[in-house]
């Protein structure tokens, strides 16, 4: 009998497989983040017709932020087990292996960075610090000791625009540090939102939340305070990139709308006011970002 060899005996993933690697990626969430990112590189007013660099950054935003998501999704598999709104994932329902997601995870996050890297040093190493801070940092740290975990996860969704900006123009500047703030404290309005409506399953999780920890009342001021941040944070920002009047009091009235439902989550708080905050924070921040690339075109 001879030995087959391992290249013979390797079999293609199926079409069903390869959809439950791309659930994995959370496509909404990992797609919110690349526009930020390709938003930041054309707010340094680099040429649209520039494709190649454009695809450069696309690609490697990309596969490393969707690397880290299958990471998190790996490391994170006993408790979405226990929680009502995640036991129908791949990882948690047993539909893929634990070393078929770990592997995926790191081909994804190795090659982001690899390709962040090969365009730009400095461009790849705050790829790879947004990934070390959700993976390392926020999931396998602090996810599970703190509610303030939050801000971690925060500076890590803050890391693609504060990247692209920086291969834009060779260089951190101030501008692309207020937009990375205005991404940090976007994040607690929308995570936090998320938390309280599904406060029974982090429980159930075992997991610290802010509502768990401080109760109902800090969570929503808590939410607000960071509304007004991150629509003060955007405004400067779009005032330092040099945004058009025209589209800055677009921004201003998109910002009045987040600030309106956060003083409403927080004096008048109900379900269907948590529920629009929730999906208002993703709709404003892309509508943020599509003006800034729209200014530069």
């Amino acid at each position: 009998m001879t030995a087959q060899s391992p290249i013979t005996n390797y079999q293609l993933p199926t079409p069903k497989k390869i959809s439950l690697y791309w659930s994995l990626t959370k496509p909404l969430q990992s797609g919110l983040l690349l526009a930020t990112g390709l938003a930041g590189y054309m707010s340094a007013r680099c040429p649209v017709f520039n494709m190649g660099t454009i695809l450069g950054v696309a690609g490697s935003l990309f596969l490393a932020i969707a690397g880290s998501t299958v990471l998190n999704m790996w490391w994170d598999r006993d408790i979405d087990a226990k929680m009502g709104r995640t036991q129908k994932r791949a990882t948690s329902s047993g539909q893929l292996t634990e070393k078929e997601v770990l592997r995926v995870g790191l081909f994804l996050s190795l090659v982001g960075v690899g390709w962040a890297v090969a365009l730009d040093a400095l461009y790849g190493l705050i790829v790879f610090a947004g990934l070390f801070f959700d993976v390392v940092v926020y999931s396998i740290w602090l996810k599970r000791r703190t509610a303030w975990s939050i801000v971690w996860g925060g500076v890590s969704g803050a890391m693609p625009i504060l990247a692209g900006r920086a291969l834009g123009l060779g260089a951190v500047d101030w501008v692309g540090l207020t937009l990375a703030l205005g991404i940090l404290f976007w994040i607690p309005t929308h995570t936090l939102t998320f938390s309280m409506k599904f406060s029974k399953d982090y429980a159930a999780a075992c997991v610290p939340t802010f509502p768990s920890t401080y109760g109902l009342g800090v969570t929503r001021a808590t939410i607000a305070i960071s509304s007004v941040l991150a629509a003060l944070a955007m405004i400067v920002a779009g005032i330092g990139i040099g945004m058009d009047w025209g589209f800055l009091r677009l921004l201003g009235v998109l910002s009045a709308g987040l600030l309106m439902l956060a003083v409403a989550i927080t004096f008048k708080p109900t379900e269907s006011v948590n529920f629009g905050l929730f999906k208002y924070a993703s709709v404003y921040m892309l509508a943020a970002m599509i003006l800034v690339v729209l200014e530069v075109i």
